[in-house]
């Protein structure tokens, strides 16, 4: 039963990439599937929060936001820590300030919260709007209102509005307009208790035709946001993804060109928040874009998990496409510490990040795969590389926990050992075969075969061994606290799983079938890039266990399935394009990790 359960979980997934590859979110459009996408995730944000629902019928608050937007109250059960946070909206005084604050951001994405974590909320929004599009949006309302008496009289405060806006644009004094509109955003952030604002933009200012459609906090003249932290993070928008797919996926290398004309706002970070973040800000310009996204998700971990109550707002200029992605990173890292949604399974925390933060929030992944700007794939084939200690919240509130002796004789709540793999680059014939099955490179991808099949059940036998030693491994941990790393390592290290050879993938990519792992009679080493050809990082010959590797963490394994499962859907309905020519050692990684068979 619960194989069958966990196989229709991962038929919704597919089902909803598939769906939303092809139609793009409106509120204003009823139609059915978009209706059973939003229950779905009502339902699944009702399992661990008590929730109440900001009513956003056809579009009447913004027209590319949930129809019900989710606000989180608190958590219908404590915590590992018996922790419990709630939150202090109030839902009718909320509605108020929403509507007064909407024009305030661009195309009307007003600052919405989207996940509660310790009591305080992390939200997103698109920046903030210049006067002309608050001017030309304002016009656009007006004219194309539904019109009659009915509706002039329940608007007649809008159309008063707006008139006064006319004749303060007019007069020149803009700036009083800016104090209305901003204000009401201002108290909206304060009644959220936003304290850290993080724009992802890279321009100041975004000009179009000469016009300042959108402005930033950062640069607003009159200072009215001088009373939050502003961080400017500058990211790459959507467009520079389209290199990451030419480069087979790869972002290992790639660096933004930050010579460009329209480049011209600086990263800054207080220099309070860059205490305790071994990072070294002053070289941003040289990152790519693997090490950038690391360190922004960092310094955003960070944020979060400061002693106060303050809450976080991360946007970009329209904030559907640099901003779901910062969004999911958090939700995702944060529930692989078992911190939020802790009733999910991997594949129910998967369908509510794409089509809760992706998706109803308006993504156009239609139009962005038919510019090859893959930044919703990116999103979560990178969840390999935050699966380490320093990204986990739990270590930062062990630590705290330690440091005021509230925790005496309590086990490492964090998991297991931090493991890599080890030995020969060429072969692995005895040892270290678990974390070859851990291995970084995606499940994916062909865009033949049977779009209904199954494809976790396809190595069922190899899912089944796998898990069988990880709990294996947990559990001898657990009642042999003080054994050695050595003799568990060497006990785990006994039961190889086969890899498939590059000859198995040729037969496989003929026929458009998938094999399991379980079939092959020989090992090859993937590397943490996931090619074949790679270099392997492993723990070396100064390693105490050169050949011996320790289990992997359980935030690991659980960021491991859930990439593992939107990889495995993803292929099926939009798979990987690949630019002419041989492949490259990234996307040969890609396709030989496919034919190691999908877990369950």
């Amino acid at each position: 039963m619960g194989e069958q359960a966990r196989g229709g979980r991962y038929e919704e997934v597919r089902d909803l990439i598939d769906y939303f590859s092809k139609n793009t979110y409106r509120a204003r459009e009823g139609v059915c599937k978009v209706d059973e996408i939003q229950v779905r995730c009502l339902e699944l944000f009702s399992r661990d929060y008590v929730c109440a629902w900001l009513e956003n019928a056809g579009g009447e608050l913004c027209g590319h936001y949930p129809l019900h937007v989710a606000l989180l109250e608190y958590e219908t059960h404590a915590g590992r820590h018996n922790e419990r946070f709630e939150s202090v909206l109030e839902v009718q005084r909320l509605r108020e300030l929403v509507t007064k604050s909407k024009m305030a951001r661009c195309r009307g994405r007003f600052v919405c919260p989207v996940i509660l974590y310790g009591g305080k909320h992390i939200c997103r929004s698109s920046t903030l709007a210049g006067w002309g599009e608050i001017y030309g949006r304002s016009s656009y309302n007006y004219l194309f209102s539904t019109g009659g008496i009915d509706d002039a009289l329940a608007n007649r405060k809008s159309v008063k509005d707006f008139t006064g806006d006319l004749c303060l644009c007019r007069n020149g004094r803009e700036s009083q307009l800016f104090n209305r509109i901003r204000g009401n955003d201002i108290n909206l952030l304060k009644h959220l208790g936003v304290r850290f604002i993080c724009d992802l933009m890279v321009e100041n200012k975004k000009v179009k035709f000469g016009m300042n459609v959108t402005s930033s906090e950062k640069v607003d003249k009159a200072q009215r946001y001088a009373d939050f932290t502003l961080l400017s993070l500058p990211y790459p928008g959507c467009e520079f993804f389209k290199a990451y797919r030419e480069r087979d996926y790869s972002g290992e290398g790639l660096v933004f060109d930050w010579s460009q004309d329209y480049v011209d706002a600086p990263l800054s970070v207080p220099e309070e928040l860059r205490e305790g973040l071994p990072i070294n800000w002053g070289g941003y310009r040289s990152w790519d874009l693997m090490e950038q996204t690391q360190n922004y998700l960092r310094l955003l971990l960070h944020i979060i998990n400061l002693d106060d109550e303050s809450g976080l707002l991360v946007h970009c200029i329209s904030g559907w496409d640099r901003t779901p992605l910062f969004i999911s990173l958090l939700r995702l890292s944060l529930w692989a510490d078992g911190l939020v949604h802790a009733s999910l399974g991997p594949e129910e925390i998967l369908y509510l990040t794409i089509a809760y933060d992706w998706f109803l929030f308006g993504h156009m992944l239609e139009d962005r795969l038919l510019k090859g700007e893959e930044i919703f794939f990116f999103c979560f084939n990178f969840l390999k590389h935050i699966s380490g200690d320093e990204f986990s919240a739990l270590r930062r509130k062990r630590r705290k926990r330690e440091s005021s002796r509230e925790t005496e004789g309590r086990s490492d709540d964090g998991g297991a050992l931090d493991g890599r793999l080890a030995g020969s680059s060429s072969s692995l014939n005895s040892v270290g075969s678990l974390s070859t099955l851990l291995d970084d490179s995606p499940s994916v991808l062909t865009e033949s075969g049977d779009p209904h099949a199954h494809p976790l059940a396809r190595s069922h036998h190899c899912a089944e061994t796998r898990s069988h030693l990880l709990h294996q491994s947990e559990d001898r941990m657990a009642a042999h606290p003080n054994q050695s790393e050595h003799g568990l390592l060497q006990q785990r290290g006994s039961s190889p799983l086969a890899v498939p050879t590059r000859e198995r993938w040729g037969q496989v990519a003929g026929t458009g079938s998938v094999a399991s792992s379980c079939e092959s009679e020989s090992w090859q080493l993937v590397s943490d890039s996931g090619s074949l050809r790679g270099p392997a990082r492993g723990m070396g010959r100064d390693s105490p266990f050169p050949h011996q590797l320790p289990g992997p963490s359980p935030r690991q394994v659980r960021l491991e399935e859930v990439r593992s499962v939107f990889l495995a859907a993803y292929s099926l309905t939009v798979g990987l394009r690949s630019p002419p020519g041989p492949p490259t050692p990234s996307l040969t990684g890609l396709l030989e990790h496919l034919v190691r068979g999908l877990r369950t």
